[in-house]
C-alpha cells in the first residue's frame, strides 16, 4: 500500500475537537496566542464541543487560560485570536455534529483537525468526519500518545 503524503500544503482551517476540556484550557489556547502574536496563525479556530456554551464564553475562557499561562502582552493578538474563533455544541456520535462542522468549514480545503477528546471518541469522530468527506486532504492529531486497537482498523 503507497501512501500519498499531503506536501506542503497548509491547513485552511484548524478545527479543535474538545474545545471547552482542560487540555485545551492549559495548553492548547495558551500555545495559539504567541502563534498569533508572531504572524503565524492566520486561519480560522472551530471549535467542537458538547458543553453548551455561547461565544461569548469561550471568548471568556480562552483570555483566562492565557492569563493563567503567562499573560497578555499583546491586546490586538488577543483581539484576532479571539475574532478567529467559532464553535459549536454537539455530540461526537451524530451525525448532525459533523453537518453542522460541514457547513461551518465553508470553503475550507485542508483543514486540521485536532482531537482533544477521550481516546475512545477517537473513531467514532473520525468516522463522522469521513461519512461526509471530510476527511479529504485533511490532517488529523490525535492529542494522546498512544494508540488503540479501534486506530488500525481497515
Amino acid at each position: 500500500m503507497e501512501i500519498s503524503p499531503l506536501g506542503n500544503e497548509r491547513s485552511d482551517t484548524l478545527v479543535l475537537f474538545g474545545i471547552t476540556g482542560d487540555l485545551v484550557r492549559a495548553k492548547i489556547l495558551p500555545a495559539l496566542y504567541p502563534m498569533d502574536k508572531r504572524g503565524v496563525l492566520d486561519v480560522p479556530v472551530v471549535g467542537v464541543a458538547s458543553s453548551k456554551w455561547d461565544i461569548a464564553r469561550l471568548h471568556a475562557r480562552a483570555t483566562e487560560s492565557i492569563e493563567e499561562q503567562g499573560g497578555v502582552d499583546d491586546p490586538e493578538a488577543l483581539r484576532r485570536l479571539l475574532s478567529r474563533l467559532a464553535y459549536f455544541s454537539g455530540n461526537y456520535r451524530d451525525s448532525g455534529t459533523y453537518e453542522a462542522l460541514k457547513k461551518a468549514l465553508g470553503n475550507a480545503k485542508r483543514p486540521a483537525y485536532y482531537l482533544a477528546i477521550p481516546p475512545a471518541l477517537f473513531e467514532t469522530t473520525s468516522r463522522g468526519l469521513g461519512a461526509l468527506g471530510l476527511a479529504r486532504q485533511a490532517r488529523v492529531i490525535l492529542e494522546k500518545p498512544f494508540w488503540t486497537r479501534s486506530c488500525f482498523r481497515a
